[in-house]
């Protein structure tokens, strides 16, 4: 790659992610600019490095090895405010609680989150999966084949995360109610 174009590459890259609907790899990054993703990969690092410190909007986030341009967390209320959204994008107390007991647990069942959380959340899980807060992964080989349940990348997203190792520690009494609910959900299912 002739320099020019390789002093332009964080900037191609800025204007591929701000029209991408979802976060993208540094290979299919790569095959739109014809070039190596080692390339890619500098390039996102130099490009991170500039919106941070050029006190802008806009931010370079990264997922496992995907990549999205995002607005900074600080701006979300503003946002929110803005566009009139925060009615629709706010989380009920049962979808965070819903949420929580995925992120920490996942893969889990309906009965698994009903018997931490006391109550019916079939229409939490709807309302989740709709939003694509939490996708399917698969089923648990046990009485039923019950559906596993993970959260996604637009969680991350969301909750301005990189991975669920971010998520904060719960307590030991939170984890013994967690563990105790996740045992009993189901007495014919040996583990």
């Amino acid at each position: 790659m002739d320099a020019e174009r390789s002093n332009s590459l964080p900037a191609l890259l800025e204007s591929l992610l701000f029209i991408t609907p979802a976060p993208a790899t540094a290979r299919e990054l790569s095959r739109a600019l014809d070039c190596a993703p080692a390339e890619v990969v500098d390039a996102l690092a130099f490009l991170q490095q500039t919106l941070q410190e050029s006190g802008r909007g806009l931010r370079l986030q990264r997922l496992g090895t995907k990549f999205a341009l995002v607005t900074m967390p600080e701006a979300t209320p503003a946002i929110e405010k803005f566009t009139a959204l925060a009615s629709h994008t706010r989380l009920s107390r049962p979808a965070m609680e819903t949420l929580a007991i995925i992120a920490y647990q996942q893969p889990v069942t309906r009965g698994q989150i009903e018997a931490i959380r006391g109550v019916d959340c079939a229409h939490i899980l709807r309302s989740l999966l709709d939003r694509e807060f939490i996708e399917t992964r698969g089923h648990r080989p046990t009485v039923g084949n019950p559906i596993l349940y993970a959260v996604t990348e637009i969680f991350l997203q969301y909750f301005g995360l990189t991975s669920l190792d971010e998520l904060p520690e719960l307590q030991v009494e939170e984890w013994s109610k967690l563990a105790d609910a996740m045992h009993d959900e189901n007495p014919l299912d040996p583990g």
